[in-house]
C-alpha cells in the first residue's frame, strides 16, 4: 500500500541545516491502523506530509499503490493528493464561509467531479452531523468541527487517511469520540490510517506503533492483532 525507501528531509543549507528525517524506510499494508509517536521536533509531521504528497523529500522515494509519488508531474501530484490522501489536522482548517456540507464536499468540487450524495449522507450519519448540514464552522463546537474535517478527508474515499494530532485541540470526551470515528472508518472503509499523536492512550488503540526520535525510526512493532 505504502512504501517509504530511505526518506530524508533537510531544511536549510550549510551550518544551519536541520535534518528532520534521516534514512527512514518502512512499508504499510492496506487497511493498517498505525500510530506514529515521538517527541516534538522528531520529524513525525514531516514524515506525514511527505507520505501525503505535501512536502517533497530531500532524498528517497515514496510509493503508494505502486506509484512513485514524487516522480509524477505537479498536475498529477495534485490529483494524487486530492484523490488518494485524506489529511486531518489538529486545527480543523475549515473554510469559515462554507457550511458543513460545503466543507465536506470541497475536495470533490475542486476535483471537478459530482458529489456522491449517498456517500455524503452516509458520512453525515456516521459523523453525527445530520441536522447540522447548513451550520457554519463558527456555529459548531470544536469536536463538531473536527468531525467535519474528518468528513472532508473521507469524502473522496481516499486510499490512505493521515491524521496529524487530530485530538490535540479537544477535551478527553471529544478525543475519545473522534478516535472512535477514525477507528470506525478504518474498519468500515478498509482505509489505511496513520495517526500522529503524543497521547499514549490513543497510540495504544492502533494495531502498530512506530516511534521516531531525531528523524529516525527507533521502534516499529505490532502491538495488537
Amino acid at each position: 500500500m505504502i512504501k517509504a525507501e530511505h526518506i530524508s528531509k533537510v531544511y536549510g543549507k550549510g551550518a544551519g541545516a536541520v535534518r528532520a528525517l534521516d534514512d527512514v524506510s518502512f512499508s504499510v499494508e492496506k487497511g493498517e491502523f498505525i500510530a506514529v509517536t515521538g517527541p516534538s521536533g522528531s520529524g513525525k509531521s514531516t514524515l506525514l506530509h511527505i507520505l501525503g504528497g505535501v512536502d517533497v523529500p530531500t532524498g528517497g522515494r515514496v510509493y503508494v499503490n505502486g506509484i512513485d509519488v514524487y516522480a509524477q508531474k505537479e498536475e498529477k501530484l495534485a490529483i494524487f493528493r486530492r484523490r488518494q490522501v485524506g489529511l486531518i489536522y489538529q486545527f480543523y482548517n475549515l473554510v469559515p464561509v462554507l457550511d458543513v456540507v460545503e466543507n465536506i464536499t470541497l475536495p470533490v468540487l475542486m476535483d471537478r467531479r459530482s458529489v456522491n450524495e449517498e456517500r455524503l449522507l452516509e458520512l453525515l450519519e456516521l459523523l453525527g452531523l445530520t441536522g447540522r448540514e447548513k451550520h457554519l464552522p463558527n456555529q459548531l463546537s470544536g469536536g463538531q468541527q473536527q468531525r467535519v474535517s474528518i468528513g472532508r478527508a473521507l469524502m473522496n474515499a481516499p486510499a490512505v487517511v493521515l491524521a496529524d494530532e487530530p485530538t490535540g485541540n479537544l477535551d478527553s470526551k471529544n478525543s475519545r469520540e473522534i478516535m472512535g470515528l477514525l477507528r470506525a472508518s478504518n474498519e468500515k472503509y478498509k482505509q489505511t490510517l496513520i495517526v500522529i499523536t503524543h497521547d499514549e492512550e490513543i497510540a495504544l488503540q492502533a494495531k502498530r506503533l512506530i516511534r521516531i526520535e531525531d528523524g529516525k525510526i527507533v521502534r516499529d512493532e505490532v502491538i495488537r492483532s
